[in-house]
């Protein structure tokens, strides 16, 4: 597996993964709400500092941070159980330390990963797109990734 900074000929890719992830992570999104997501996604990708999860020389998987903010992290399904996600958040405690996100709160698979890689719920407010309800998470630099367990699904967030 190899991590590298996103560059724009991986967009197609990047959506890919993001949509196989959001289907399976995201079953409570309509159709035509993650149809939209990828222009948003297209418009968000700019302002983000963006890592791709390549496997065998296949992009399976993204994340992105604004400041210390995961904005988004995904892999693939395909890839799920690779310890993908965990490298993905290893770069990003490399690079910022301390870090906080949004989780949609009917999104277990996400929850339950970042929670095995130490992230603990600090509050709840709701997704002004959907209406859903969002759990923000923080990890404290205090816990490293590396000590936990590799047996969680792996993907998430673009504000989910």
């Amino acid at each position: 597996m190899n991590l590298r900074p996103f560059t724009d000929a991986d967009f197609d890719k990047l959506v890919s993964a993001w949509r196989a992830a959001s289907v399976v992570a995201h079953p409570f999104l309509t159709p035509d709400f993650l149809e939209a997501e990828v222009e948003s996604i297209r418009d968000y990708l700019p302002a983000a500092e963006t890592w791709v999860a390549e496997d065998d020389g296949k992009l399976v998987g993204f994340l992105s941070l604004l400041g210390s903010e995961v904005g988004a992290l995904f892999v693939h399904p395909a890839a799920w159980h690779k310890g993908i996600g965990r490298a993905l958040l290893a770069k990003a405690v490399e690079l910022r330390g301390d870090l906080t996100l949004r989780v949609f709160a009917e999104n277990e698979v996400g929850r339950t990963f970042y929670r095995k890689m130490g992230f603990l719920e600090t509050g709840r407010e709701s997704h002004k797109q959907t209406g859903n309800e969002l759990v923000r998470m923080e990890l404290s630099q205090g816990s490293s990734t590396e000590e936990r367990t590799n047996d969680a699904s792996e993907p998430e967030r673009k504000d989910g």
